[in-house]
């Protein structure tokens, strides 16, 4: 659990007290390599915390899989829906490698938040990174040149590019895995 924790108190300064209460509340999950970790349709009312491993976030438009973000150590995977709305999510979260991972309960997260300001200030925190990284890719695929969005992607996930498919990279990206290909073809490295 050393990676969250790491992970959380670099987002935000929260005592060990608030990290014993925070992690108690969590189950480890040793999963493999393609486990289904949250499906689309479903309510999934937990919270993971990836402590090893890598996921991605998918959607499935005209039987075609669209790749829509990548968690890695450190980071957190849930549906938005799910976790917001009270209502099934349309994401699918899958893990790209065998992972372990701790799930919290929305509930119980909730709770923690009533009663321990310093879990709510770093949730806070959290989830408004999460929303401008997501606020930021829309305006990238809408204003970005292919090449522009591949050389930013490289360059903010240089950990790990190399242990993500190049047809999920692509899919992330809005381009063709020919189009991938000729944009990894030109890159100086």
């Amino acid at each position: 659990m050393n990676t969250i924790i790491h992970s959380n108190k670099t987002a935000y300064p929260v005592s060990s007290s608030s990290i014993e209460l925070l992690t108690s509340k969590m189950t480890k999950l040793e999963l493999p390599k393609k486990h289904l970790l949250i499906e689309g349709g479903t309510l999934d009312k937990n919270y993971y915390f990836i402590e090893k491993g890598l996921t991605r976030s998918f959607i499935i438009l005209d039987g075609e899989e669209t790749t829509t973000w990548f968690s890695k150590e450190g980071e957190l995977a849930f549906s938005m829906l799910s976790c917001y709305e009270n209502r099934p999510g349309f994401e699918y979260v899958d893990l790209l490698e065998d992972s372990i991972i701790y799930a919290i309960p929305v509930q119980e997260l909730n709770e923690l938040y009533h009663t321990n300001i310093e879990i709510a200030n770093w949730s806070r925190v959290i989830h408004q990174k999460a929303f401008l990284d997501l606020e930021l890719r829309h305006i990238a695929l809408a204003t970005q040149s292919a090449k522009e969005r591949y050389d930013h992607f490289v360059a903010e996930k240089s950990d790990i590019f190399q242990r993500i498919k190049l047809g999920y990279i692509a899919s992330f990206l809005g381009v063709t895995q020919v189009t991938l290909s000729r944009l990894r073809s030109h890159r100086t490295f």
